[in-house]
């Protein structure tokens, strides 16, 4: 794969007057604006029916960790050195100590458990495993389930409670499960993929990023909790308050309440949700400025489509195979398959939050489901399922079933070119 670039800045535009309405502001829930740290939602058991003249014959999954409490203590520690300065300094606020009594909180009940998933991120887990199960039965006692992770332990876990649960229910099904570096290239590209490792390194969207942040940042939050008189520049206090979103978009992720409310307006978390959401979506979707975020989970594709003819072949008895990575396996993924809200073009990057929303797209235990149906004439049909959700494979083809065939040279499609020429599907 090439770097792709595109000197793009002069598309860029989120300037708004003081008098016009700004057509690309959001105004979603402060659930929905806990972006990709929100925990799973609920499912609708009525969504997943099908037909009596389809039955299930292999389910494809890839799915991302459970709930977890925050990677590091980078951001509560962050927070803690401004407000105990905000504190010395006597200008702190009542929110700021209110604010530094859950900093200390979260730390405390976080020792030794930064990165780890949490019971709700199991609960989730198992959540997903029984109604797996409940709607099809018959998959798991015909053949084996077949699971591997990364090497994240927060990953392992949510492997283990997913088949456990699925034990739990029938202690006959045979399960196979592996984790470790060795499953990298399917679910920690990232680590792996070198121009992805330079996109990154490179960052060839910062200044319009960049941009963006300091035309949408709000700064009144950090004012509020350090004090007028603090002494803090626009620079530290635009950092600031996104370090404030994302240590408190992460509160219902351990078992605690949404905290967004108690400070910031809904404008506010809108806002940084918004820029949240931005900086997600140009690090890890095929944008106007690289399709590499999104080529890096080639081996991925090419896995499952091969893994599903494979068994339609009847060269593989491993029915159910679960796949358990990250945020950053699967928002490339669903980029790549150009799947329904999770692929978006456009040189207005302002307008991305409209189309792409990181809540929609992975959510705490998000994940892909391919299931496959067999037809009582013999045809094979698959049913994409987004956090449980069917929704249509093909763009512009709003069928939730569509026959293998077609759907296998759509996917095959979806891949680079050389990948598409070198790769006997």
């Amino acid at each position: 794969m090439k770097l792709q670039t595109l000197s793009f800045a002069i598309f860029f535009s989120v300037a708004v007057t003081a008098t016009a309405i700004n057509p690309t502001s959001t105004n979603y829930s402060a659930d929905q604006c806990q972006g990709s740290a929100m925990p799973y939602p609920a499912v609708d058991p009525v969504l997943t029916a099908f037909p009596d003249s389809l039955s299930p014959v292999m389910i494809n999954h890839v799915g991302r960790h459970g709930a977890r409490y925050a990677s590091s203590a980078k951001r509560s520690n962050k927070l803690k050195t401004f407000l105990l300065k905000a504190d010395s300094a006597k200008t702190i606020t009542p929110d700021g100590k209110k604010l530094l009594s859950l900093v200390d909180y979260v730390i405390a009940i976080s020792d030794r458990k930064w990165g780890a998933l949490d019971s709700l991120g199991m609960a989730e887990q198992r959540g997903i495993a029984s109604r797996m199960y409940l709607r099809y039965p018959g998959i798991f006692t015909q053949g084996k389930v077949a699971a591997l992770s990364s090497y994240a332990p927060r990953c392992i876990m949510s492997m283990y409670s997913f088949t456990h649960q699925l034990a739990r229910l029938n202690n006959k099904v045979k399960i196979y499960t592996n984790s470790g570096r060795q499953n990298s290239p399917l679910v920690r590209p990232f680590d792996l993929d070198q121009d992805y490792i330079d996109y990154r390194k490179t960052e060839p969207y910062e200044s319009v990023y960049r941009s963006y942040l300091t035309e949408n940042v709000p700064v009144a939050p950090v004012t509020r909790v350090l004090g007028e008189k603090f002494d803090i520049s626009k620079d530290e206090a635009i950092d600031l308050s996104q370090t404030m979103y994302g240590f408190l978009s992460g509160m219902s992720a351990i078992g605690l309440s949404n905290e967004l409310p108690s400070y910031f307006t809904p404008e506010e978390y809108n806002k940084l949700w918004a820029c949240n959401n931005l900086g997600q979506y140009l690090e890890r979707t095929a944008n106007t400025v690289s399709t590499v975020p999104a080529d890096i989970t080639t081996d991925l594709l090419i896995n499952l489509i091969t893994t599903t003819d494979d068994v339609i072949s009847g060269k593989s008895n491993e029915y159910v195979q679960l796949r358990f990575g990250h945020a950053e396996t699967l928002m490339p993924l669903l980029s790549l398959m150009h799947l329904k809200g999770c692929y978006y073009l456009t040189n207005y990057f302002d307008s991305v939050g409209l189309h792409w929303r990181n809540f929609h797209v992975v959510p705490m235990a998000s994940n892909l489901q391919l299931v496959i149906f067999k037809s009582k004439r013999g045809r094979y049909y698959v049913r994409a399922e987004l956090n449980e959700v069917p929704t249509p494979l093909i763009p512009g083809n709003e069928n939730i079933y569509v026959e293998w065939g077609v759907a296998k040279d759509y996917l095959q499609r979806c891949l680079p070119i050389d990948k598409q020429l070198w790769t006997d599907l």
